[in-house]
């Protein structure tokens, strides 16, 4: 009877070590972020869904805010901080000096460490005879020691570039504007001027 309590003690000490030990293979984030850039693009076929489109847009916001935050965390000036910068340049369909101010300013501001995009929403918007497509999203900023900075709704304006790639019609995504304010009317009625 002994014998048997302690070989049954002895099996579950085994079983536990076991499963102590399990070894998960994770990507870090550095790895991802490593290996993020804008290179992918993405057959039409599956373009034509709107699920696709927001799945899309939401990997892209995130990718990009999570290169922000590990280029403000650097010194700015080093070879790999040049990388970076140039694979966040690579979102955008013309990139100039002032892509990032507005970005840049309010991490800044904040002391952001990391940022993750809660929710979000593609949509359009008509501007005189375009049609423009929109991001409207809402993001949580984090600082060093991970506590919540905040919730903020933000937008960014993208665009499907069409990239006909042997025989199939394929589709690239960059951003036009990002934390952009919406586009404002005109408020003046047609027909009323003085």
């Amino acid at each position: 009877m002994k014998i048997n309590n302690n070989f049954l003690l002895f099996a579950i000490l085994v079983c536990s070590l076991i499963a102590c030990n399990k070894k998960t293979t994770e990507v870090s984030d550095l790895d991802k972020l490593r290996n993020s850039n804008n290179k992918a693009s993405y057959p039409a076929v599956q373009m034509d869904s709107a699920q696709a489109i927001n799945f899309i847009t939401r990997q892209k916001v995130q990718e990009l805010l999570d290169l922000s935050t590990l280029y403000l965390s650097g010194n700015r000036k080093t070879e790999i901080d040049s990388v970076i910068y140039s694979q966040m340049q690579s979102y955008f369909h013309k990139p100039d000096s002032l892509t990032f101010n507005r970005l840049f300013r309010e991490l800044d501001s904040m002391k952001v460490k990391t940022a993750k995009v809660i929710n979000l929403e593609v949509y359009k918007d008509y501007y005189k005879e375009d049609t423009l497509d929109f991001a409207r999203f809402n993001v949580e900023y984090f600082d060093d020691k991970n506590r919540s900075l905040g919730n903020f709704e933000k937008n960014a304006q993208y665009i499907l570039v069409s990239k006909p790639i042997q025989f199939k019609k394929e589709f690239k995504f960059y951003f036009l504007n990002f934390y952009s304010p919406p586009l404002k009317k005109d408020s003046t009625s047609v027909g009323v001027t003085k």
